[in-house]
């Protein structure tokens, strides 16, 4: 919809009006309607000097009211009324105020600032014009991806910052809204500004990246030759290997893994010593060999070292009890001859897709679990990894499903480090975009550590009380617009937009495989 002409008076400031909030009379057959935005001229002081500035406010409510056509009216009183052409028909607007823009004077950088001073009732409202609209949320330089335009003004493109992706994002919707739609675009465009992307896949939703959708069909992405798509051979995947290109196989080889490891995977705390003890004897014994074993091997080695009169009975023990917990191992289905490097999924200025379809639960856990340790530890100097030592990109992790891995009791062996990432993956350059249908399942202390929310239509009230608790920018009134949102429609706040914004999520380049 395109939104009414700009700069149009559409009302009068009335009632008492504060510094984020204002009320307007408008006329009844010449309102501006709900998400309009509209532009309030006011005086502020600026660097010390009193300025004129345009603030910026978004319709939040309108209301037709009228005392004479009153619900305690009858209807033949009703039909009296109007045929004398006596009505008191008044109509009135809330809105609420989102800020104004001043520019740095030294380096002339764009600010968008609160206003200090209330409006005065009496100031004519208008329709924000088209110009300052650009001003709040058009590109900055190279800083800016273009997402889609605006809900009511579909006249006005809106970019969102990338310099906001340094900071943790999420993306919230119910099914089927289109958040998965909305990674898919956020992915083309990080992916065109040259981030290093690490993608999270559980239902390949995005392993046709590399091809573009157009007129004539399908074509190659420019770019293609930096989107490498990772899965593992034991998967039987949502499309064939002959469906995608730029394919890489993502295995682990069991022999890779130490005791310690072991025992973290499979659950054996530190303090069960003997558990420990006999999982560490068993893989030295397999180690020793020199060959290749696997989690069967190790199985049986568990269960031979239980059953040997030789060894001190706290370690019979200890492997009788281990073979129980070993056992979770043999349905994990991602172990193979060779361990994929590090090196592989992080080139700079590429998308890696962890194309995870196919797996089950477990298999899924372990893996991102395997990925964000190692991503982790390499970005805070753990571990040396041949090139990738001092590997200096920021590293963007978009996981989706996240409820999945990252669930509200900590279930889930990659919880721990999911969690990790949230609170101190920043200050290593390591930024986490969780994309989930329900953030109430979602642990609430990883949530409340992403700056940024893209929230499109969301209905279970429990949900919407997640999203509230998580974000102090989500205001009651916006969280109460989320169910009428459509399909494609967005609420973006934080850090990555200057003012709150409601957006049309623009059309994907690139096939959708969720489609």
């Amino acid at each position: 919809m395109i939104g009414m002409s700009a700069e149009k008076k559409v009302g009068i400031i009335v009632g008492e009006a504060s510094t984020d909030l204002f009320y307007f009379a408008s006329r009844k057959d010449d309102y501006p309607p709900k998400w309009e935005y509209l532009m309030v001229p006011a005086r502020e002081v600026v660097e010390g000097e009193e300025k004129d500035v345009q603030v910026l406010a978004q319709v939040e409510r309108v209301v037709s009211a009228s005392q004479i056509l009153s619900r305690e009216v009858d209807f033949e009183a009703i039909t009296r009324i109007l045929q004398a052409q006596v009505e008191d028909l008044r109509t009135w607007g809330q809105a609420r105020i989102l800020g104004y823009i001043s520019f740095d004077p030294q380096t002339g950088q764009r600010k968008v600032l609160l206003p200090r001073r209330a409006v005065v009732p009496g100031r004519p409202v208008f329709v924000a014009p088209i110009s300052l609209l650009e001003e709040f949320y058009s590109a900055i330089g190279d800083d800016g991806l273009y997402v889609g335009r605006l809900i009511s003004r579909s006249d006005v493109p809106v970019y969102i910052s990338a310099s906001g992706f340094r900071r943790h994002v999420a993306i919230i919707a119910q099914t089927g809204a289109g958040k998965s739609y909305c990674g898919g675009v956020l992915m083309e465009e990080l992916l065109e500004h040259g981030a290093t992307l690490v993608t999270i896949d559980p239902h390949a939703d995005y392993v046709f990246l590399s091809r573009m959708v157009t007129t004539k069909g399908e074509v190659k992405h420019p770019l293609s030759d930096r989107i490498t798509v990772f899965r593992n051979p034991l998967s039987t995947g949502r499309y064939s290997e002959k469906d995608l290109v730029n394919i890489q196989s993502f295995e682990v080889a069991f022999q890779d893994l130490d005791s310690f490891e072991i025992c973290d995977i499979t659950g054996i705390p530190e303090k069960f010593t003997r558990l420990q003890e006999a999982v560490r004897i068993a893989v030295d014994n397999l180690s020793s060999t020199g060959k290749r074993y696997t989690p069967q091997d190790l199985f049986n080695q568990l269960d031979k070292l239980s059953r040997d009169e030789q060894q001190e009975s706290d370690i019979r023990r200890g492997a009788r009890s281990a073979t129980r917990r070993i056992r979770r191992l043999l349905g994990l289905r991602i172990f193979g001859a060779a361990t994929t490097p590090l090196s592989l999924l992080l080139k700079p200025m590429h998308v890696s897709v962890v194309d995870l379809s196919g797996l089950n639960d477990r298999s899924m856990d372990y893996v991102v679990y395997r990925i964000l340790s190692d991503l982790y530890d390499l970005k805070a100097g753990r571990i040396e990894q041949g090139d990738l030592t001092e590997f200096r990109y920021p590293i963007y992790v978009l996981l989706e499903e996240s409820h999945k891995f990252i669930p509200r009791d900590g279930a889930t062996l990659a919880s721990d480090v999911i969690n990790k990432i949230a609170a101190e993956g920043r200050k290593f350059g390591l930024f986490l975009t969780l994309i989930t249908q329900r953030p109430s399942k979602v642990h609430p202390d990883t949530l409340s550590q992403c700056n940024s929310q893209i929230v499109m239509k969301l209905t279970n009230p429990e949900d919407q009380d997640a999203v509230r608790k998580s974000s102090e920018r989500m205001s009651h009134e916006l969280i109460g617009d989320l169910p009428g949102l459509n399909i494609g429609e967005a609420v973006i706040v934080g850090e990555v937009t200057p003012a709150p914004v409601m957006v049309k999520v623009r059309p994907r380049k690139t096939r959708e495989g969720g489609s």
